[in-house]
């Protein structure tokens, strides 16, 4: 059974869905929500087991996309999709599962695969990223603070961004400790590398040049791999773009969510940039 979802609604125009990254929440997205707003209907997800959502059974990636499934099913309109880190890996797969319900993709700081091997070197090794799963069930409290650092080293505007972050992070209580662990394995065996060429919905994979977690050349690879997918680097930028660079982030994400591009009716005859969405969730 799927899990029911925490969305926060705002503004009006066409359906945009926010998806945040491992161990965070929707409350990360305020400060462009609310410009986003201006022109959208913005909706806020929190993943089962974080923020105010309730734990799914089992938390996977395709646990998750069938409950965004559930939470916008009478939603009239194919949706955008905004999804950070693990949140752009859920967006990639309800697009691959469902190609109807999405209209456009922004996938920021999002790799098809997060671990190094198997012919995959835009990423880190996974000595590394085996070393943090351990020492995430010995003492999980310093060891997701010790993830949001490395999120933001070397970014230029780091420290502001740092400290927006940890203020975040038990904003809506602790997360799920069992959750944490299942979506840090779904994090760590994920691999969309032989899914994503089938994607043909219009996105935008926006990195951050000076990112530790997900190389530039992650990125480069996906937009490359897909269809109708187009890179955007922030220079002086980390994991976080849309927080230590707002306006740059911003101006690039309203420039392709406001496009009206044959693609995007290619993909998806659905789709209709310019409909209004209505009522709350």
């Amino acid at each position: 059974m799927s899990a029911q979802l925490h969305v926060e609604s705002s503004g009006r125009g066409p359906p945009l869905v926010l998806l945040h990254g491992w161990a965070m929440h929707s409350g990360i997205w305020h400060p462009l929500a609310s410009r986003l707003a201006r022109h959208h209907r913005v909706h806020a997800v929190d993943l089962p087991g974080h923020g105010f959502s309730a734990p799914a059974s089992t938390f996977t990636i395709a646990q998750v996309v069938a409950a965004l499934e559930a939470a916008f099913a009478a939603e009239p309109t194919a949706i955008d999709v905004v999804g950070w880190s693990l949140g752009g890996q859920i967006a990639l797969a309800w697009a691959l599962a469902n190609p109807q319900r999405v209209a456009r993709l922004a996938l920021v700081a999002t790799t098809p695969r997060f671990v190094a091997g198997d012919g995959w070197e835009h990423a880190i090794s996974r000595e590394t990223l085996k070393r943090f799963g351990d020492e995430l069930a010995v003492a999980w409290k310093p060891t997701v603070l010790r993830f949001l650092t490395l999120q933001l080293r070397g970014s230029e505007h780091g420290h502001a961004a740092l400290a927006a972050l940890r203020g975040e992070l038990f904003a809506r209580g602790e997360p799920s400790r069992r959750t944490l662990a299942e979506a840090f394995v779904a994090l760590s065996t994920t691999d969309l590398r032989a899914d994503v060429g089938r994607i043909r919905h219009p996105t935008l994979v926006i990195a951050g040049d000076r990112d530790t977690l997900v190389p530039t050349a992650a990125g480069e690879w996906l937009a490359s791999a897909m269809a109708n997918g187009r890179f955007v680097s922030i220079a002086g930028a980390a994991h976080v773009p849309f927080l230590s660079h707002p306006d740059e982030f911003v101006r690039t994400l309203r420039g392709h969510l406001s496009a009206d591009s044959a693609a995007t009716l290619l993909a998806n005859p659905l789709a209709d940039p310019t409909a209004n969405a209505e009522g709350t969730r």
